[in-house]
């Protein structure tokens, strides 16, 4: 885990201006959090993360052009510091693992409280990956129950899916790292597995 940024700048990507604004009014009203841009499709979005360097994004999957998946993977792959969030609608299996596999580091559905919002910005600005309390149950889930021939993550280690599984039960890296006995570094490793483009 590392210490977060003073201010800690977030991209917004999303293609409804009401739900940008809202993002937009939540993150300037809190101290230490600042927009530093806001995208409408997922083409923009990879083009502002590329100028504006921001430490966070908020990402819809479902916009224009290439859509959030998509995006956050190239965002991942040219410039891995950078830490995805998705903030979406779709809460199933499909969406939640394509999104892990293109490497976000969280996951919140649009209920989500803002106050789990602003804790989430701050967690994965630190090195944690968050999920929502719905999706965490459902990736717990999938890695506790006894493995199937099209299990998610077939490539991952024993102990990256234990790690995985204490990440979706809500566990921070340190945490984590002290219950199994690992360097936090060693955690961070095994967190940044999950990604296939490393």
């Amino acid at each position: 885990m590392t210490e977060p940024p003073a201010t800690i700048r977030v991209l917004l990507a999303d293609d409804h201006r009401l739900v940008l604004d809202g993002l937009s009014a939540l993150i300037d009203s809190v101290d230490g959090l600042t927009v530093v841009g806001e995208a409408t499709s997922g083409e923009q979005a990879v083009a502002l993360a590329g100028t504006e360097q921001p430490d966070v994004v908020l990402m819809d999957i479902e916009m224009p052009g290439i859509g959030g998946v998509e995006a956050t993977r190239r965002i991942t792959t040219a410039q891995p510091t950078i830490a995805v969030v998705m903030l979406t609608m779709y809460g199933e299996d499909e969406f939640v693992f394509a999104a892990l596999r293109a490497g976000a580091r969280g996951y919140l559905l649009k209920g989500a409280q803002q106050k789990d919002v602003v804790r989430t910005i701050g967690a994965v600005a630190r090195g944690d990956a968050v999920f929502g309390p719905d999706v965490a149950h459902r990736v717990l889930r999938t890695f506790t129950s006894p493995p199937a021939e099209n299990a998610p993550f077939p490539e991952l280690t024993e102990r990256e899916r234990e790690v995985l599984s204490l990440l979706a039960n809500g566990w921070p890296n340190s945490r984590i790292a002290r219950h199994l006995q690992l360097t936090p570094k060693t955690v961070a490793n095994n967190v940044s597995n999950i990604d296939p483009a490393g």
